[in-house]
């Protein structure tokens, strides 16, 4: 299962859940890439930039769909890839959603959110609410809200919409 959403939705925290409630894995791309490059990915968007940031999240993806089953978590902006957009294709991919007001209150201004740091984070978050939004729906199997729900609850919904969707048999088979 492929996890999409934008910062703030719960892609990692609803994921280590699924995992647990599925007896798989959970990978999450960002922890990725912070571990091949030694570095926080508020640093490399920093002194690399953020194409730079992209390459090394598309590779990861790549590596996490070949390499892995289980729960798989996509940083927020992956989706922005073609190539990462074919790759899930096919796969069990589930968009949380999130509203901007949550979405703001969720992340705040972290500064390991590189692209919600700034002086406007509501309306950087709406723009890129926009942007991403097709792509979310694009490539998903399912939608799951996430506004004003606890992550156990968005998680039951998960399972119960995948069951729904095609469901598993077994642990081979859940991705």
């Amino acid at each position: 299962m492929v996890l999409v959403g934008p910062p703030g939705a719960g892609k990692s925290t609803v994921g280590r859940l699924l995992a647990v409630q599925m007896g798989v894995a959970f990978t999450d791309v960002d922890d990725l890439i912070v571990d091949v490059a030694g570095r926080s990915i508020a640093e490399i968007f920093i002194t690399d930039g953020e194409p730079v940031f992209r390459e090394l999240e598309e590779a990861e993806v790549a590596g996490a769909l070949a390499g892995r089953n289980g729960v798989l978590a996509l940083g927020g902006g992956a989706v922005l890839s073609p190539r990462t957009r074919t790759r899930i294709r096919g796969r069990r991919v589930v968009f949380l959603s999130v509203g901007m007001a949550e979405g703001v209150r969720r992340t705040g201004l972290s500064t390991a959110r590189p692209l919600l740091a700034g002086v406007n984070p509501r309306a950087t978050f709406a723009a890129l609410l926009n942007a991403r939004l097709p792509l979310y729906r694009e490539v998903a199997t399912v939608e799951v809200a996430t506004d004003g729900r606890c992550p156990d609850e968005v998680a039951e919904d998960v399972l119960d919409a995948i069951g729904a969707v095609g469901g598993f048999s077994t642990t081979e088979e859940r991705r």
